[in-house]
């Protein structure tokens, strides 16, 4: 079943990398829109604001976030299908377990119905001895009576 599993994570994984979403490079020459852009360089309080950052430290950063999410996305991946697996492997055993208690419960039943007709017909046997030991002997009381002279 591992080769299943790692096959299906396998096929996963070229789907993922088939999916790839192409993110569009922003012309970042064009002059913002945002208001913000047109203060200079200093903050409120007087202070000198960070220098913004240029366009290759921010390409790496997505591509960082890219890579991450990717990972992630794998990651999780592999999660589910692992969780698919186990849940198969459960409910599998469940069925199974279903079955073997359902064949059990059933033999019970046979060997319950077949034991008390064993008994009744032992029970019945025992009867029908005392029955014909106190017939037998009704019987002889009456014969004895009978054959007063």
């Amino acid at each position: 079943m591992e080769e299943s599993s790692s096959a299906t994570t396998g096929d996963q994984r070229d789907k993922s990398t088939e999916e790839e979403v192409i993110i569009r490079e922003v012309d970042t020459d064009q002059p913002s829109t945002c208001p913000e852009n047109e203060l200079d360089d200093r903050e409120l309080d007087g202070s000198e604001s960070k220098p913004p950052l240029n366009k290759s430290d921010i390409l790496k950063a997505v591509e960082v976030v890219e890579r991450d999410s990717r990972a992630i996305a794998d990651s999780f991946s592999s999660l589910f299908a692992s969780l698919r697996l186990a849940l198969s492997e459960v409910t599998s055993g469940s069925v199974d377990h279903m079955r073997c208690f359902g064949d059990a419960a059933g033999r019970l039943q046979e060997s319950a119905l077949d034991a008390a007709t064993k008994g009744n017909r032992y029970i019945n046997s025992c009867l029908r001895k005392v029955l014909r030991r106190n017939v037998d002997a009704l019987d002889t009381a009456v014969n004895k009576l009978v054959r007063l002279p």
